[in-house]
């Protein structure tokens, strides 16, 4: 292994072991609050505590499936997981997502009963569980914030969002109980209990919709493939590329495979040479896994910078060999 991709690693595993520590403490912060919540909305018979009480429920198995996932992507790669475990934190967060979904449309089918006959709500007790729980969650995003990887970790990213809208909610719940200690507005609470459920399901859509992405091995966001395509060609000794593939493997591990054409008379010491130079090349563009095969200008497949071959069982065979 080079010193680059040495020091590469160290930061890597640096980060996983920060944003562990930030998950567990978040985890064991949002758990306690969630059945005081609870137990508050219940006690209070108020819809937008409870709504926020199960979204911090959901809060909280995020957490759990986030920290299980750095855990489970810390094992060793194997002969059957030659990867190792790294989608399992892709896994947790299409999970976390999924659950968003579901505890939202929860909530709008309760929100629905409600606005028939709004349910007497003890205010006071409300507006203080729900003030408590506003200032939890600004402290718990305000440590991932500063101390984890939201922008680039997808799981970390996944667990930020739940803290975020759960945060929004609280605010929603506070503003319900002024209004209904002010102005007596019975709805206001279910009203809140809907703007929460609005705000859990973007969370959870966009949380699913980039989880799925990974999994349907999609281009990587932060990848222009026309632009790694034409810096490849720029390089000297490169007649052409074909058959490229871009994805992620999981947050922050982005792997490329493509077809090198070079002029055949060079010798095995100088292709290996070309391609050293733009797996170099690649690494500075976020692309930390890099597969490619040389070919001459004699090769008799497609040039196409797409692999154009249908995964049917006769073809797959020749692609194999192509």
């Amino acid at each position: 292994m080079s010193g680059h991709n040495h020091i590469q690693e160290q930061g890597n595993n640096q980060g996983h072991t920060k944003n562990k520590k930030i998950l567990l403490f978040s985890f064991i912060i949002i758990t306690a609050y969630m059945i005081v919540e609870a137990i508050g909305g219940v006690i209070t018979n108020s819809l937008a505590l409870l709504s926020d009480a199960g979204h911090m429920l959901s809060d909280s198995i995020a957490l759990g499936i986030a920290l299980l996932a750095f855990k489970f992507g810390e094992k060793a790669v194997n002969l059957g997981k030659t990867y190792g475990y790294r989608r399992f934190e892709i896994l947790a967060a299409m999970l976390n997502g999924i659950t968003l979904i579901g505890v939202s449309l929860y909530i709008f089918y309760e929100a629905i009963e409600r606005f028939a006959n709004p349910p007497e709500v003890a205010t006071v007790g409300m507006l203080v569980i729900s003030t408590i729980g506003l200032l939890i969650n600004i402290l718990v995003a305000w440590i991932m914030l500063r101390g984890g990887d939201t922008e680039h970790n997808l799981n970390m990213r996944g667990a930020y969002l739940h803290v975020i809208s759960d945060m929004l909610g609280s605010i929603g719940a506070i503003a319900a109980a002024l209004l209904m200690m002010f102005f007596g507005w019975l709805w206001a609470d279910t009203v809140a209990s809907v703007v929460v459920a609005a705000l859990v399901l973007r969370s959870g859509y966009l949380v699913t919709k980039s989880s799925l992405h990974v999994l349907m091995e999609g281009t990587p966001k932060n990848i222009k493939v026309d632009e790694i395509v034409q810096a490849i060609q720029e390089i000297d000794g490169v007649k052409g590329v074909h058959d490229v593939h871009v994805w992620s493997i999981t947050s922050s591990f982005n792997a490329l495979t493509a077809h090198i054409e070079v002029d055949g008379s060079k010798s095995v010491y100088e292709t290996e040479a070309l391609l050293q130079k733009i797996e170099h090349m690649l690494e500075h563009k976020e692309i930390k896994h890099v597969t490619l095969q040389a070919e001459s200008e004699k090769h008799t497949h497609e040039s196409s910078i797409f692999c154009t071959i249908k995964a049917s069982p006769s073809t797959a065979h020749a692609h194999h060999h192509h």
